[in-house]
């Protein structure tokens, strides 16, 4: 009799407990969806996308192609700006070298005048 009083107040309390549950929307309308396939795709299954393939998607894209373009435009400055930067530093280096030897040259000119006037 305890048994049976005790299987009915479990029954009694498990159909009451679980009426009041509200169920749960996992998946609502307003939540974002995607717009690809989502389903996984097995490396040796027919429609997997192989390495090599992938590789040259991802290169003809639209960004991809966008970011060569960049890095071969900075590459462009770099090596023009190295340039003039040489340019430059060469320009100097033969302008201070044309200047020490007109500094050599009046020395020597100044001292063979100073030699001829002790010969004198």
């Amino acid at each position: 009799m305890k048994n049976a009083i005790f299987t009915g107040f479990a029954f009694v309390f498990s159909v009451v407990s679980c009426a009041r549950k509200e169920p749960v929307d996992l998946y609502p309308a307003d939540s974002p969806q995607a717009q690809y396939d989502t389903a996984a795709v097995d490396s040796f299954s027919n429609g997997a996308v192989s390495v090599d393939i992938a590789r040259q998607i991802r290169m003809s894209s639209k960004t991809y192609q966008d970011s060569v373009k960049e890095a071969l435009r900075l590459q462009q400055e770099e090596k023009k700006l190295r340039e003039e930067l040489e340019k430059e530093n060469k320009n100097k280096a033969d302008e201070e070298k044309k200047k020490a030897d007109q500094e050599k040259k009046q020395k020597t000119t100044g001292e063979a005048a100073a030699v001829e006037i002790k010969t004198d």
